[in-house]
C-alpha cells in the first residue's frame, strides 16, 4: 500500500513538471510566420522589401533585457518593424520593459507604432507615446509615413485604436481621409473585426493583432474566443481577403487577462512585398 500510495505522488509530480514545462515552452518560444504578398500595385523597385510586425507586446520579457526577441529581430534583419498596438498592458504598470525593447530594436530598422486598447486603459498613453517619439519611434496615429524605396515611394497609415473614439462614427471617417487610392497603402491597426471598415476605405494591406490568436487554440479549429469577436472567432489569426483589402491578424507575443498559451506559441509576422507577377 505505501508504494503504491508514492507511486501515485511520483506519477503527479512527473505530470506537474511536464505541465510546467509545457506551458513554459508555450508562452516562450517563438515562432516566425512568413508571408510573400504580391500586389499589382506595388512598384516594381519595392519587391523583397521585408516588414516584422510585432503585436500585442504587454509589457512581455523573452529573456534578460529582451535578448532573444531582440536575437530574432536582427536576425531577421527587416527593413521597417511596424507594432500594432497594446504594446503595454494596463495590468502591468512597468512599461519600461516595452521601451527598453524598443529603444534597442529602434538601432535595428526604423520603427512605426499605432496604440491599442491597453495603452488607452493604462492611462499611460502620452506618456509612452513622448518616450517611443524621443528614442526615434514614429508614432502613427492618425498619420501617414511615406515609404520611400529606392526612386518609388509606398503609403503607411496609422490609426488609433477604436477605444479612443467616443463617436463610431469618426473612425471610419479619420480612416477614409488617410487613403490615396491612388496609391499602394498599408495600414497599422489594432483590431481585426473591422474589416467591413477597412475594405470600405479601400486600403490594400492591414497589419493587426488585438485578438491572441484566441489565446487557447484546438487543432484544426483555431482560436476558442477573442475580445470583441466572442466565440470561435473569424479573424483570429493568419492572412484574410476581401474584395482588394488583404489583412494579416498577427497571434502576437503577449498575454492580458489569461496568462497562458496553448498551442498557440508567441508570434512574429514577416511581410515580404512584391510585384504582382
Amino acid at each position: 500500500m505505501v508504494f503504491k500510495k508514492y507511486k501515485k505522488i511520483i506519477s503527479m509530480i512527473i505530470i506537474l513538471i511536464l505541465l510546467f514545462a509545457f506551458f513554459t515552452w508555450q508562452n516562450n518560444d517563438i515562432v516566425i510566420t512568413e508571408y510573400n504578398y504580391e500586389n499589382g500595385k506595388i512598384p516594381v523597385e519595392v519587391n523583397g522589401f521585408k516588414i516584422l510586425q510585432i503585436s500585442d507586446l504587454h509589457n512581455k520579457s523573452f529573456g534578460k533585457d529582451n535578448s532573444h526577441l531582440l536575437n530574432h529581430v536582427k536576425t531577421i534583419a527587416p527593413d521597417i518593424i511596424v507594432i500594432t498596438g497594446d504594446f503595454i498592458d494596463r495590468r502591468n504598470s512597468d512599461i519600461e520593459i516595452s521601451l527598453d525593447f524598443a529603444r534597442l530594436a529602434v538601432n535595428i530598422a526604423p520603427i512605426y507604432y499605432v496604440s491599442g486598447n491597453h495603452e488607452n486603459w493604462s492611462a499611460k498613453y502620452e506618456k509612452l507615446k513622448s518616450e517611443l517619439e524621443y528614442i526615434g519611434v514614429k508614432v502613427l496615429d492618425n498619420k501617414i509615413a511615406e515609404l520611400k524605396i529606392r526612386s518609388s515611394s509606398i503609403n503607411l497609415i496609422g490609426i488609433k485604436d477604436y477605444s479612443f473614439y467616443d463617436d463610431e462614427k469618426s473612425f471610419p471617417k479619420d480612416l477614409q481621409s488617410l487613403v490615396n487610392r491612388d496609391q499602394f497603402n498599408i495600414l497599422l491597426s489594432h483590431r481585426p473585426e473591422l474589416m467591413d471598415i477597412y475594405v470600405e476605405s479601400g486600403v490594400d494591406l492591414v497589419l493587426t493583432g488585438h485578438t491572441h490568436g484566441g489565446q487557447i487554440r484546438l487543432p484544426l479549429i483555431g482560436g476558442i474566443a477573442s475580445p470583441d469577436q466572442g466565440l470561435f472567432p473569424k479573424y483570429d489569426s493568419d492572412i484574410h481577403l476581401e474584395n482588394t483589402t488583404s489583412m494579416i491578424v498577427s497571434r502576437g507575443l503577449g498575454n492580458s487577462i489569461i496568462p497562458v498559451r496553448v498551442f498557440n506559441r508567441p508570434e512574429l509576422v514577416i511581410i515580404n512585398l512584391f510585384n504582382e507577377k
